[in-house]
């Protein structure tokens, strides 16, 4: 019976281990992630992508009368690919300045 107990406890610790080696690396896929991005979420996924804060990214935007969007029921969406082009385009334009 103890044999039995220790085999269990064994395999528990393995499988334990194994989910916490896992719980980093994350499968993960372009498929997974968000397609569209909400307008009250753009400044948000500027500094993502930059790597700054978000009070940054807004002073970085500015009005964002160029960027490319999508309107469904009246709420106004940016594509993630998008939104990445012109955020790269835009820090462009601000270092030949």
């Amino acid at each position: 019976m103890d044999v039995f107990l220790g085999i269990g406890i064994a395999l528990a610790g393995y499988f334990i281990g194994e989910g916490l080696k896992q719980m980093n690396h994350t499968k993960g896929s372009e498929q997974n992630d968000i397609l569209l991005i909400k307008e009250r979420d753009i400044y948000f996924y500027i500094g993502l992508f930059l790597g700054i804060t978000t009070t940054e990214a807004k002073q970085l935007a500015g009005d964002m009368t160029d960027l490319p969007y999508i309107e469904i029921n009246g709420k106004k969406y940016v594509q993630k690919h998008m939104l990445k082009d012109w955020t790269f385009t835009l820090v462009e334009k601000h270092q030949g300045e």
